[in-house]
């Protein structure tokens, strides 16, 4: 949605055209990483005074935070001129009014208004035809950097270049495993593309951000759409939501396990406290059983016996499991699983298609219709 959507191509060029909301679409497709400003439609009390802070969003996940200074009316979408370092940059905003004051507090934990970098005015056509300029030389820009690296053997990729859009600066992202010693690589840099030159590493989590992609899920990928922190990912993770630990499955693009694997962690951990412990076995006259599989969110478990010549699977649930173990805590020993075993009536049936709301059946075009009979026409015989 959103870009593909406008027929203006107005997110090309930096200007959010097309739908005509200034780039505050519902679907985000606009925005990458976009915060929905709840507090747009709300009135400030009468002594409160109005937050100059601005956010402003740059290529990629990249967000500063600068001083309205002039009081300028800035909406969502708008592209502004700031202040770079050194120079000027060109940004879109993405939050004023009080949600960007709660941005500014959740990103910098201490900060003075005064001391944000400012911003100057409303870009005019001048500005946002320099900074076109400035983006049509990054992709050339970041083939000559690896070309470079490649030549003086440095053990780094390049993954990214942003230029600030007075051409007088730009930013190179890389990863490394070690460290690397980029200092006649800066030289060879200055001196062909004739610029200040700033390098910054990145991890793979950040590399896989900025570049973007599909996910196995078919998904465009969480860390660059709305993913903001990058949380410590755990092979115990995947053990708690019983997947079976295979790297290739559980890695994601950029060779890390899965941010996903966090998202429901926090469900099956609270779910796990009801169950008993895996290596409890349960005592049966027919022998013991010992755990194999669980579902957490159905709440059953399966269990077999110790004994190989007894074959098969016992799907018990949950309420069962737990009775049994609290006779074998009594020293009382069940004949057998068996008499546990889920039955079709313990099972929650299965609801399949209702017209509750009066509409027609969803077959209804599988019967064949009836052909018509032809009528037939006699002329009148005249008299």
């Amino acid at each position: 949605m959103g870009c593909g959507s406008c027929s203006s191509g107005g997110c090309g060029s930096g200007l959010p055209r097309g739908c005509k909301n200034n780039g505050n679409c519902g679907s985000g497709g606009c925005n990458k990483l976009s915060v929905f400003d709840w507090l747009s439609n709300v009135q400030l009390p009468n002594e409160a005074e109005k937050f100059l802070g601005v956010e402003v969003r740059f290529k990629g996940s990249r967000k500063e935070y600068y001083h309205n200074v002039e009081d300028l009316k800035l909406n969502v979408g708008d592209v502004v001129v700031v202040e770079g370092n050194p120079g000027k940059d060109v940004g879109i905003v993405s939050v004023t009014g009080q949600m960007a004051k709660i941005q500014i507090k959740k990103k910098l934990k201490s900060y003075e208004i005064d001391d944000l970098p400012k911003i100057y005015r409303v870009a005019n056509d001048s500005d946002i035809n320099k900074w076109q300029e400035a983006v049509s030389l990054e992709e050339k820009t970041m083939y000559g950097a690896r070309l470079a690296a490649e030549r003086l053997g440095l053990s780094m990729k390049i993954s990214d270049v942003e230029y600030q859009a007075d051409k007088t600066k730009a930013t190179f992202y890389y990863t490394a495993e070690e460290r690397v010693d980029f200092r006649e690589l800066i030289k060879s840099l200055i001196s062909e593309f004739k610029i200040r030159v700033e390098m910054r590493q990145i991890g793979a989590r950040q590399e896989s951000a900025r570049i973007g992609g599909i996910g196995a899920c078919g998904r465009e990928l969480c860390c660059s759409t709305w993913l903001t922190d990058f949380r410590i990912v755990n092979i115990s993770a995947a053990r708690y939501q019983q997947l079976s630990i295979n790297p290739q499955k559980l890695a994601g693009q950029c060779g890390k396990l899965k941010c996903c694997l966090n998202f429901e962690l926090d469900s099956y951990v609270e779910g796990l406290k009801e169950f008993p412990k895996a290596n409890k076995k349960l005592n049966t006259q027919k022998g013991k059983a010992s755990f194999v599989k669980m579902d957490i969110f159905q709440r059953t478990m399966w269990y077999s016996y110790d004994d190989k010549n007894i074959n098969g699977l016992f799907e018990l649930t949950l309420d069962r499991v737990n009775e049994i173990i609290a006779k074998n805590e009594k020293d009382q020993i069940v004949p057998q699983l068996e008499q546990f075993v889920v039955n079709s009536k313990d099972q929650s049936k299965v609801t399949e298609y209702s017209n509750v709301v009066g509409q027609d059946s969803i077959n209804r075009f599988d019967s064949k219709k009836k052909k018509k009979k032809k009528r037939k026409f006699y002329k009148r015989k005249k008299a």
